[in-house]
């Protein structure tokens, strides 16, 4: 019985290269293939969003934390302080440069649902864990004009609804204070004119504008009202 010997194909010049899927099983001589470069790129992709996201956490506790714990304090403190409690009026009483960051009280708007701690000051470290009270205005109840500053993303979000006749009541240890909005308008950030003095009690909220902007926005949004009598 003859047996028929199987030999690799070839042509005039010599044997054909064997093609690749007659290679033996687990032969290393081969090239191997290349590591994937879009691989590399989703595992890299994939740290960056876990190191953001654990940042983002980070940052979203340490503002409740603190918003928590302020919030406590001016409780007690206003508790104990029995002309907290009134509705107070305007006075001409010339309070003390608080240092940056001290508490000063709470601003909330009862429509929208907001309430949130004021700090002194209005530096990036203030302006991330609360409202700010702007250096050089005045004082919540003063006669003059008071400037609250606060991020469009986070505290003061909801001003986006704000309308006209819209109570804002800001709580301090001297008492409390109950602002009426007059009106809503758009300014450029070179327009610091709307936290010049006023003759009455005034009340002006800053933050930046379009609410939905991504990254630094180019305006202002501002909520100015006034302070209605006790």
């Amino acid at each position: 019985m003859s047996h028929r010997v199987r030999t690799a194909p070839a042509d005039r010049w010599g044997p054909l290269p064997r093609p690749h899927h007659d290679a033996p099983r687990g032969s290393s001589n081969g090239p191997r293939p290349p590591r994937s470069a879009r691989a590399r790129a989703e595992r890299w992709l994939f740290v960056v969003a876990a190191v953001f996201l654990g940042y983002y956490g980070y940052v979203r506790a340490e503002v409740f934390l603190t918003q928590q714990s302020e919030d406590q304090a001016l409780t007690a403190i206003l508790q104990s302080a029995p002309e907290a409690a009134r509705e107070a009026a305007a006075d001409d009483t010339e309070h003390p440069e608080l240092p940056e960051g001290a508490l000063v009280g709470r601003v909330e708007i009862p429509r929208l649902g907001l309430s949130t701690v004021v700090r002194s000051g209005s530096e990036a470290d203030t302006l991330r864990l609360a409202v700010g009270l702007i250096p050089g205005t005045a004082w919540p109840g003063e006669r003059g004009n008071v400037g609250l500053a606060g991020h469009r993303d986070t505290f003061f979000r909801k001003l986006r609804d704000i309308r006209a006749a819209d109570e804002i009541v800001v709580t301090t240890p001297e008492g409390r204070h109950t602002y009426l909005v007059e009106r809503t308008f758009i300014v450029e950030p070179s327009d610091v004119w709307v936290l010049d003095p006023t003759p009455t009690p005034a009340l002006t909220l800053v933050t930046c504008y379009p609410f939905t902007w991504i990254g630094s926005a180019p305006q202002r949004f501002i909520v100015r009202a006034t302070l209605r009598a006790p």
